[in-house]
């Protein structure tokens, strides 16, 4: 599935950064942030390649591209997307899950501990959450169904996500032309995370539904 995606991936970032460059980085970072699955793996080093070979010149300055503009506009990036998804939960998720939650087995109080948990430890969650694969994509969507204060969840989304985007240009240019042996070192950290994510999503289930199979306790 992931060799799938990156067939379709790498064709689309190689017509993106060829058409528009720089901005191109940035759209793909703010579609990585606004929860499509579109992989800051494969976008930042493929960007960290072309940083590398200078005979690659960035097509809306015509000079080579620049490992610190990169960078900066895929942080950019991620913050515009972040804010899409932030406004996405704020003003459709809560309303939403108010409503139609209890067939999620999702209850009002449960939103309400949500919304104290992201008003204590928001802005820890908003930067460990760019640290990490597949979670990073979709944290911006519980934000602002929790209503965590727009300006924090900005600051710690953007300042989680500069370490990121450093790391991933700067191993694209030390790897050059392997800039995609990145994505497939980085694999199994995506599936062990979207595992835990189902287990975690499944036990929720089982535990709402008062946990069948369980054998009774003893008296």
């Amino acid at each position: 599935m992931l060799a799938f995606s990156d067939q379709i991936v790498i064709p689309f970032l190689n017509a993106l950064y060829g058409a528009v460059g720089y901005v191109g980085v940035m759209i793909a970072m703010a579609i990585e942030s606004a929860m499509v699955p579109l992989p800051s793996e494969l976008i930042l080093p493929y960007a960290g390649f072309l940083v590398s070979d200078t005979s690659q010149l960035e097509p809306l300055t015509g000079a080579p591209w620049s490992f610190w503009v990169v960078v900066v506009v895929a942080t950019v990036g991620n913050t515009l997307g972040s804010i899409v998804g932030y406004a996405i939960g704020a003003w459709g998720g809560r309303p939403c899950l108010m409503r139609w939650g209890r067939f999620l087995l999702i209850r009002p109080h449960e939103i309400e501990w949500a919304e104290r948990f992201f008003v204590r430890y928001g802005p820890a969650t908003a930067f460990f959450s760019r640290l990490l694969p597949v979670v990073r994509t979709f944290i911006s969507f519980p934000a602002g169904v929790a209503r965590m204060p727009l300006g924090t969840f900005i600051l710690y989304s953007t300042l989680g996500a500069l370490p990121w985007s450093f790391l991933l240009v700067f191993a694209g240019e030390q790897l050059g032309a392997r800039w995609v042996d990145i994505r497939h070192a980085l694999e199994p950290f995506d599936l062990a995370i979207a595992i835990g994510v189902v287990v975690l999503v499944a036990l929720f289930v089982w535990w709402r539904l008062g946990m069948p199979g369980r054998a009774p306790k003893r008296g």
